[in-house]
């Protein structure tokens, strides 16, 4: 029986003629940390969470859902790894390494929630505004 290991952007697979082992196992729910470039030659390593796994028949994919936190707030995107996807990697994440904790996402969060109400805020003082001085010209009557 010949053995053979393989890597498909950083999952390492034993195979040999008839089934593929995975050397490092992944489940639904891993926390993992991803590497992507971002400009350049420059990479940025986030933390993630593997969210699910599509079994497509020419190109299965893992499917993560990662955190971007920075001053500025907190994103979430998701990402889809397939043979072919470029400039992504993908590895186990240990518990030490967590560099921020669901209170920070969670501050982060509420911080662009409040910035957003804000806006919505000063928009409807201006609508508002509009209505009353600009109403006559423009026939205008407010409905709200």
């Amino acid at each position: 029986m010949e053995k053979r290991t393989v890597e498909i952007n950083g999952v390492k697979l034993e195979v040999d003629l008839r089934h593929a082992t995975v050397i490092e196992k992944y489940k639904i729910g891993q926390r993992v940390k991803i590497l992507l470039k971002k400009y350049g030659d420059d990479y940025v390593s986030s933390p993630g969470i593997i969210v699910g796994f599509d079994n497509f028949q020419q190109r299965p994919c893992i499917v993560l859902a990662y955190t971007e936190v920075s001053y500025s707030g907190a994103d979430i995107k998701i990402c889809y790894l397939t043979k072919d996807s470029k400039d992504v990697e993908i590895c186990p994440m240990i518990e030490d390494e967590l560099k921020f904790t669901k209170e920070d996402a969670l501050s982060s969060f509420d911080k662009q929630i409040h910035k957003l109400e804000g806006d919505i805020q000063e928009l409807k003082m201006k609508r508002s505004y509009f209505g009353e001085k600009f109403g006559q010209y423009f026939d205008f009557k407010d409905d709200q």
